[in-house]
């Protein structure tokens, strides 16, 4: 019998899939325009619980952040934006 190849970090049989670098791509809209934003996983978790807490979409949360964010680069607007809300920042 051929040995079996252990599947890669992030893929779904993966025990690591939660916690795996690999970039996410998921398309938005944001203010009636539609974006592609690419995050890891545990990002995209957070991003969720945040919304889900404030009672916003992912959208209008992605729409908020982009809007105040001091950063061009909406993908480490975000990632700050994750990292001073569990911080207690914002």
């Amino acid at each position: 019998m051929p040995e079996r190849t252990p599947p890669r970090p992030g893929t779904p049989a993966s025990p690591l899939s939660d916690t795996s670098p690999v970039m996410r791509k998921r398309s938005l809209t944001i203010n009636g325009h539609r974006t592609s934003l690419a995050l890891e996983a545990p990002f995209w978790d957070a991003l969720g619980e945040i919304a889900t807490e404030r009672g916003l979409s992912l959208s209008a949360l992605v729409a908020e952040i982009d809007a105040t964010a001091p950063h061009p680069n909406l993908a480490s607007a975000i990632r700050c934006a994750i990292l001073a809300h569990y911080r207690g920042i914002d």
